[in-house]
């Protein structure tokens, strides 16, 4: 037999985002118009990745960021600052419910305060990363947060200077009096932006989720932009 279906969740899809061998999908679960707090469905796969036909609805689109979506879930699975991780179950399509206007997210994102701890940074990104040993599991590893203005994008090869042609995307703004430079892993985003000239691009008032990763090669967890909504 397999494993016991625990739960039907709904959640407020925020972040359908870019990661190896599939797509890290993450949302704060509804109770009526209520949060109750994160959840981010994992495969049961080493690398936890949602692969597409994992994640589709019975039509065979895509989930989209402020859909709200009921997805079956076996069992919750946190693994130390990743306390929000539920084990999904791949025998059943997801269903959107309903959907979110951006003007919603403002009672349910933070405004001010740190995004977990500061003070590390990688050669290309500015209070980007923490130790592993750092890590908080008190301290979760999503957060949405409102940016009323300041937020730059900006396009660039990361490694040309090394041989390595490939450009990405990454936000530079302040939160809470700190500056982040922080890459962004937002599908959307990328399909927008990485087909312009390298440079700088302003952004509006914006909605950031901001996800705090798993230990990386250099046994550090990164902070990564993993969706922006216009607010």
């Amino acid at each position: 037999m397999g494993a016991k279906l625990t739960a039907v969740k709904r959640i407020l899809c925020l972040a359908n985002s870019r990661k190896p061998q599939g797509r890290c999908i993450a949302g704060l679960e509804l109770d009526g118009a209520r949060a109750r707090g994160w959840i981010r469905p994992i495969s049961s796969r080493p690398h936890q990745a949602v692969a597409e036909s994992e994640r589709r609805y019975k039509d065979g689109s895509e989930p989209q960021v402020l859909d709200v979506i009921a997805i079956p879930l076996l069992s919750p699975q946190p693994r130390g600052h990743q306390q929000e991780n539920w084990v999904l179950d791949h025998n059943f399509y997801w269903a959107k419910v309903g959907n979110f206007a951006p003007r919603e997210l403002a009672v349910l994102a933070d405004t001010s305060g740190s995004l977990w701890k500061n003070g590390w940074h990688t050669r290309n990104g500015l209070n980007d990363c923490i130790p592993a040993e750092e890590t908080d599991a008190a301290g979760g590893s999503l957060k949405l947060i409102l940016l009323r203005g300041g937020l730059k994008l900006r396009v660039y090869t990361t490694g040309g200077s090394f041989g390595n042609p490939k450009r990405r995307v990454q936000a530079d703004f302040y939160f809470g009096g700190v500056r982040y430079n922080i890459w962004v892993t937002d599908p959307a985003i990328e399909d927008e932006y990485l087909p312009r000239p390298d440079g700088e691009y302003e952004l509006g008032a914006s909605y950031l989720t901001v996800s705090l990763g798993e230990p990386y090669v250099d046994e550090r967890c990164h902070k990564l932009v993993a969706a922006i909504i216009g607010a």
